[in-house]
């Protein structure tokens, strides 16, 4: 895990490029399993802050994964 007094800290939290993949897959967990409760319930700051983290961390996935695995049962013919 990620020594949270040596990562840079961003607006949101710890930059996710400081992240092994272990501590990526885990936050995007936790980012995803507290998605609809922030949505629905959440202030603006929170979901602001959601939103700000959900790209941080899945940009950060997409530039370690760029040519990740295509479930093609997910394709539709539009794509």
């Amino acid at each position: 895990m990620t020594d949270a007094g040596d990562a840079p800290l961003m607006e949101t939290g710890i930059d996710p490029a400081t992240f092994g993949d272990d501590d990526l897959f885990r936050e995007l967990a936790s980012l995803y399993r507290t998605r609809l409760a922030t949505l629905r319930h959440g202030p603006d700051a929170a979901l602001s802050n959601h939103f700000k983290r959900t790209a941080e961390l899945e940009t950060e996935y997409i530039t370690r994964y760029p040519s990740r695995e295509v479930d093609p049962d997910r394709l539709t013919q539009d794509f």
